[in-house]
């Protein structure tokens, strides 16, 4: 028991808990997500994408759910769509 309470507490510093019933997310990290405003820029997309991409083993078909929003990243690519929309509000 006391190794797994050290493997959690370790964890928490890398965004992932691990206890005996296996890896989770972060829930303070997928608050954040939540709450996450609508990207007005680049900058701001890719910190959307580097945030949910830590995660995605944990979302299933996230490469696909993505693609608008990595699509935006190309050079003078960036306008929001209702498909950019449904991806971020998937994510």
């Amino acid at each position: 028991m006391l190794w797994f309470l050290f493997i959690e507490v370790m964890a928490c510093g890398i965004c992932h808990i691990i206890s005996k019933d296996g890896i989770q997310a972060d829930p303070s990290k997928i608050q954040a997500m939540v709450d996450w405003p609508q990207p007005a820029s680049i900058t701001m997309l890719r910190g959307f994408l580097g945030l949910t991409g830590f995660y995605r083993k944990f979302i299933k078909n996230y490469a696909a759910i993505a693609t608008p929003l990595t699509n935006l990243l190309k050079k003078d690519a960036f306008l929001w769509s209702p498909d950019a929309e449904t991806a971020f509000q998937a994510l």
